[in-house]
């Protein structure tokens, strides 16, 4: 590849923004609608390319969270027609005026809503992502730069053909999802470099891609390197609620970034709780390495390492604390935490609201499983990504934080002295 062969691609992309960003928004609107039917109609087309993929990580040896998020079956399409048809539901943010205020003067100031532009978007794994990025992408009036890795190639380029043919099929230009050539990592270096054509560039993957795109790149990056995502159950803790959500957190789906990685539990219940909760987690081969008070409970448990509780796992493992008191998870949280979610679980209604207002992290709650940090569960539509980075975006993105606010000031022919 060459840098002018990129410079094409990036004209390109910046070409079809210019004309998406003036498309109407129920053009936008008919474009997902299509882009579902069509999803739907090639559903078989789908699972054969996705056979392939998957066929190619048995032969590497890929197993666990990789495989599973590599994984499109039936539920999965159907949860991507559903995405692509929630999004159409939700309100275009393009144009949106906020704040009206006016000046001493007469003059008239607010904000508009308009696209960021092109975004690049470098992901791993999940095929699911080609369509879920896609969908809000084109909502919000963005063109999307996509790479996928090269474990999902035949997924990604049969998803990425289908849904520029619904595209064009309403006239819209199917530059409007771009991808790159080739999954060779050049192509993602020539990519992080193209600032005249790229607006901001968002990784989905592990840790070491993330770091590696920040790295390079000259372009802006939103993203979070890591979920390490706690679970505090205070001595006032419903015990039956407590069981049910920490199994939910941990082993509903270990593999992705919402996922509990460690659990910290109040001194005066764990004696009794902590038992119940490891048999509960057991029973579905989940591995606890605690902390020396933990393992006083139950000394079958490994024991936890400094390193285990910078673990983000994805993985059926999961660390355990004993801690004096909210405090003292607190500041667990603070050391350890990736600013991604976290949550109590409490009666005490001081306490909730104190682990509310002051644990910084993007995502906190209360009484409610960490798996529903997530834009979908949480009514943001399909999410492009999970931000840790406090700028412009934090937590999952949905529609508006695909957007920028200009300022628009009216007048009467005011000057200014």
């Amino acid at each position: 590849m060459s840098y002018e062969q990129m410079e094409a691609l990036g004209r390109r992309g910046r070409a079809a923004s210019r004309a998406l960003a003036k498309t109407p928004g129920r053009i936008r609107d008919a474009a997902l609608l299509a882009m579902a039917d069509a999803l739907a109609a090639r559903r078989e087309a789908i699972k054969a390319a996705n056979a392939l993929d998957l066929a190619d990580a048995d032969a590497r040896g890929v197993t666990g969270a990789m495989r599973d998020r590599l994984k499109l079956d039936d539920a999965r399409i159907d949860a991507m027609i559903a995405g692509l048809r929630e999004v159409v539901a939700l309100p275009d943010p393009v144009g949106e005026v906020l704040g009206e205020r006016v000046r001493p003067n007469g003059l008239r100031v607010a904000q508009m809503r308009m696209p960021l532009g092109v975004i690049g978007i470098i992901y791993e794994a999940r095929p699911n992502v080609t369509v879920d990025a896609a969908a809000l992408c084109i909502k919000s009036g963005n063109v999307a730069f996509l790479r996928g890795g090269s474990e999902a190639k035949h997924s990604n380029a049969l998803l990425i053909e289908i849904l520029r043919a619904a595209l064009e099929g309403v006239g819209l230009p199917g530059d409007a999802l771009m991808s790159l050539p080739s999954t060779d990592r050049a192509w993602i270096e020539a990519l992080l470099q193209a600032e005249p054509w790229i607006d901001v560039i968002i990784p989905r993957g592990g840790e070491s891609l993330i770091r590696f795109v920040t790295a390079r790149s000259r372009i802006p990056v939103i993203k979070h390197y890591k979920g390490v995502c706690h679970i505090f159950i205070d001595a006032t803790a419903d015990w039956d609620k407590a069981i049910e959500i920490c199994h939910n957190a941990k082993v509903q789906r270990p593999g992705v970034c919402n996922a509990m990685e460690t659990l910290l539990i109040h001194e005066a219940i764990a004696p009794e709780l902590l038992p119940m909760i490891a048999e509960r987690l057991s029973a579905d081969g989940v591995e606890l390495r605690g902390c020396p008070a933990a393992r006083e409970i139950l000394p079958s448990m490994a024991e936890a390492t400094e390193e285990d509780y910078h673990a983000e796992y994805l993985d059926l493992i999961l660390a355990v604390r004993i801690v004096a008191d909210l405090d003292e998870a607190m500041d667990h949280i603070a050391t350890y935490g990736s600013d991604h979610t976290e949550s109590i679980l409490s009666e005490d209604y001081s306490n909730v609201q104190r682990f509310l207002e002051e644990v910084r992290s993007a995502v906190v709650m209360a009484n409610a499983s960490t798996r529903f940090s997530d834009g979908g569960q949480m009514g943001l539509g399909a999410e492009i990504g999970i931000s840790t980075t406090r700028l412009h975006a934090y937590g999952p993105m949905g529609l508006e934080d695909l957007t920028c606010k200009k300022y628009i000031v009216k007048g009467t022919g005011q000057t200014r002295g």
